[in-house]
């Protein structure tokens, strides 16, 4: 069968679900009704420099850099240890870290709601032993945690494999050369396995800066984010023309974090020697 035919049901499904949406959501950004007509308007691009969307979009960059960041701080270690040959138990950690991923994650946030609520299990622990309880729900911290457990399996995998990846002889070489271990992760290992941490990087940045079940949960309201902005125009306020704009506006900031990140992995490889 000719492949063309095979492609044919994918192009198909990705034109009704991918282009027709998006094409959507730029018709519904620049059009607005008045007195029953639809005329062409900018008016949803130029509403988003309000400072209260600008505050927003700032907090959920910031919410999201941080995310990041903590991801990539935990995991790369881990994916060092996992990858090292002393280390037995590798595949009982990697299970523990995928099988979350197995269920639904709007179940695992709920689970982490109720044992953060005031009077959950956390707090049921700590007046056990007579400590005074704590606020953990509804702030930026909170959400910054429920981002990390969700988000955690998309930064340490693309980095776990990247490290399996390296050539051992290409370490073994430096460390006979006289290079020491510091020297070695800098010149080989981490060049080596940077598209593993970029990838990660855009896989746990991207769904950190557009989420809102996460927020709506542990934020409760009282931390808002893109994500909950946009959803509220479509769901609750009936503005489908400044939702579609925040769309875009979200759209266009992801393509120039991919296009930044893709450009310094195209800079890392094969760069690792020098």
């Amino acid at each position: 069968m000719n492949r063309k035919y095979l492609i044919t049901p994918y192009a198909l499904w990705s034109f009704i679900f991918v282009i027709v949406p998006l094409f959507l959501l730029v018709i519904y950004s620049f059009v607005k009704t008045v007195d029953g007509q639809v005329i062409f308007s900018l008016e949803s691009y130029t509403k988003f420099f309000d400072p209260l969307y600008i505050d927003v979009l700032l907090r959920s960059l910031r919410l999201a850099f941080i995310t990041t960041i903590i991801c990539f701080i935990m995991a790369y270690p881990l994916a060092m240890i996992l990858n090292s040959r002393e280390f037995s138990n590798k595949t009982m950690i990697l299970i523990l870290i995928i099988l979350p991923m197995w269920m639904n994650s709007l179940m695992r946030t709920y689970a982490w709601m109720i044992l953060l609520e005031n009077k959950g299990v956390i707090n049921n622990i700590l007046n056990f032993f007579g400590l005074p309880t704590k606020q953990f729900l509804y702030s930026e911290g909170s959400i910054i945690f429920g981002m990390i457990y969700n988000f955690f399996p998309f930064m340490i995998l693309p980095i776990y494999t990247s490290l399996t990846k390296i050539d051992n002889h290409l370490i073994e070489a430096s460390y006979d050369l006289g290079a020491n271990k510091i020297l070695t992760f800098r010149k080989i290992i981490f060049p080596l396995s940077f598209p593993g941490v970029i990838t990660g990087v855009i896989m746990v940045f991207m769904p950190s800066l557009t989420t809102f079940m996460i927020t709506r949960l542990l934020g409760g309201g009282q931390v808002i984010l893109i994500g909950n902005m946009i959803e509220e125009q479509f769901t609750r306020t009936n503005n489908w023309g400044f939702g579609s704009a925040l769309s875009m506006i979200l759209m266009g900031i992801i393509l120039v974090s991919i296009m930044f990140f893709s450009k310094n992995e195209t800079l890392a490889k094969g760069g690792s020697l020098i």
